[in-house]
């Protein structure tokens, strides 16, 4: 199956869930629960963040906030790979301050379009939605304080040219804090080859190690790796019965440039 084929139902399946025609598996709604604020808590959100954003901002969707790892000080610049309606930027946005900047990256129109009628909302003059795919980031060199993302760059087919492109675009000290899915078993060749399952952000996703070795390749230096104490509970949920946390855990992955 080629990387086109695979990208292109990876955005389709996301254009639906943006227009509310799908709920992804990877919210844990599409299996049987609709509680999207349960979801949020157990994905490590407060009630007053839930608050503080457009409801039809969160989605449920992610394995973990990377909101609560970044340290985000007043006036930095923050990027999110893979925004989504802009629920992080919101949050991320609460703790720059006016004085700092947020911007959004999502390859789905549907998805940058929702982000940009929730921001009208919030009336943020200063957080931004670009379109455009992780691997090929709309973003100037040397830009950005702290790079977010939640349970998005296992659906990227090149994660190196993520973590490439997240490393030029970061200025130099700058940090990378996100949660997302890694593999820590061999997945069977039934999950593998379901596409179902690559959008679902499973069998996507790659091994602890060989992460590793692409964050040092692209040149981070203190690199973290570490699983969420409730990621058998989070993963268990996206599809009850097939024994999903057995191969694969969230995890969150901090470095620096």
């Amino acid at each position: 199956m080629s990387k086109e084929i695979k990208r292109n139902f990876i955005r389709k399946q996301y254009s639906k869930i943006a227009r509310k025609e799908k709920i992804a598996c990877c919210s844990g709604c599409c299996c049987g629960g609709n509680d999207v604020d349960n979801i949020s808590f157990q994905l490590g959100y407060t009630e007053e963040d839930l608050k503080s954003v457009p409801s039809q901002s969160n989605m449920g969707l992610g394995c973990g906030n990377p909101i609560a790892i970044a340290n985000l000080k007043e006036g930095e610049t923050v990027l999110d790979l893979g925004s989504g309606g802009g629920f992080d930027c919101f949050l991320a946005r609460r703790k720059v301050g006016e004085k700092g900047y947020v911007i959004g990256v999502d390859m789905t129109s549907e998805m940058i379009l929702l982000a940009r009628k929730n921001n009208e909302k919030m009336g943020y003059k200063n957080v931004e939605f670009r379109l455009g795919e992780i691997e090929r980031l709309p973003v100037a060199d040397g830009t950005i304080d702290v790079i977010i993302s939640n349970c998005v760059i296992n659906l990227a087919l090149n994660k190196q040219k993520v973590f490439k492109e997240a490393y030029r675009v970061l200025k130099k000290g700058g940090r990378l804090s996100i949660v997302d899915v890694l593999v820590t078993a061999k997945l069977p060749e039934d999950i593998l080859n379901d596409l179902e399952m690559l959008a679902g952000c499973i069998s996507g996703a790659e091994h602890i190690e060989k992460i590793k070795g692409m964050l040092e390749e692209a040149g981070f230096t203190d690199i973290k790796m570490t699983p969420k104490e409730n990621s058998r509970k989070i993963i268990s949920a996206w599809v009850p019965g097939r024994n999903i946390e057995d191969y694969v855990a969230s995890y969150i992955i901090e470095a620096i440039k």
